[in-house]
Formats: structure tokens, C-alpha cells, sequence
């Protein structure tokens, strides 16, 4: 484990993200209710006509058993990109406070080089800190 991890660390929040929107779109197509109405008549004299109200899922036992697979697939997915993001937040607490600080806001936050100097203070221009945190990526 290295500064892969790091780089994998973007990607892993997006794909969390992205696999919890189509977890929710799955739920709601398991939810989703169709409704229609159909007339019949009494089967006996007086026939006399009846409407009726017929409410229901779209969708039938095996669409049901693959939306549960696919279900399984993303949870799946999920659960690998959180491992991935909470190893490379383990990788980050060894660093020293002064490079965690770096590594948050430019990779975990996404700051341009002259931000994250700003944000450091202390004089930083942004190739002292890129060179630090270019420095600390070649070491590990």
C-alpha cells in the first residue's frame, strides 16, 4: 500500500457516491406502483355496470429476483470503495500533521497548489508545498 491508495482515494468516495444513487434508484423502481381502472357488471340480474380500481408493481418474479442481484452487485461495490477510502485515511494518519493538512486539502478537497500555500500559511508559496507533498509521495 502506497501513494496508490491516495490516488485511488477520489475515485472511491465518487464511485460510494454514485453506487448509493443507483442503490436508491433501484429501491424506487421496487416501489413504484402502476394503477388503472376496468368496468365489469354484476354477475347476476340486475346486470348493472361496476367500475373497479387494479393497482400493482410493473414488474414481475424475475424482474424482482434480477433488480435483488443487481442490488447485491452494488452493495458490493460500495462496501470495496469504502475499504479503498478507509485504507488510504489509515495510510494518511502516519504522515506527519503538517502533510496530512497538505494531503486533505489538495487531494480529499481538490485545492489548487496556490490554495492549499494560502491555507498553510507560514510563508508556504506553492511550489514549497507541492515539492513537500511531491517529495513525501516518492518516499512512501
Amino acid at each position: 500500500m502506497g501513494k496508490e491508495i491516495i490516488e485511488q482515494y477520489i475515485d472511491a468516495c465518487e464511485l460510494i457516491k454514485e453506487t448509493e444513487e443507483d442503490i436508491a434508484r433501484l429501491k424506487r423502481k421496487k416501489k413504484k406502483i402502476v394503477q388503472d381502472s376496468v368496468t365489469g357488471s354484476n354477475p347476476e340480474w340486475p346486470y348493472e355496470p361496476i367500475h373497479f380500481r387494479v393497482e400493482g408493481t410493473p414488474y414481475t418474479y424475475s424482474n424482482d429476483r434480477q433488480i435483488r442481484e443487481e442490488e447485491r452487485i452494488l452493495e458490493e461495490r460500495r462496501q470495496n470503495a469504502e475499504e479503498i477510502k478507509q485504507k488510504a485515511e489509515e495510510y494518511i494518519n502516519h504522515a506527519s500533521m503538517r502533510m496530512q493538512r497538505i494531503v486533505r486539502m489538495k487531494v480529499f478537497e481538490g485545492m489548487t497548489w496556490q490554495q492549499v500555500a494560502a491555507q498553510m500559511g507560514r510563508k508556504c508559496t506553492e511550489d514549497s508545498v507541492r515539492k513537500e507533498f511531491e517529495r513525501w509521495m516518492k518516499e512512501k
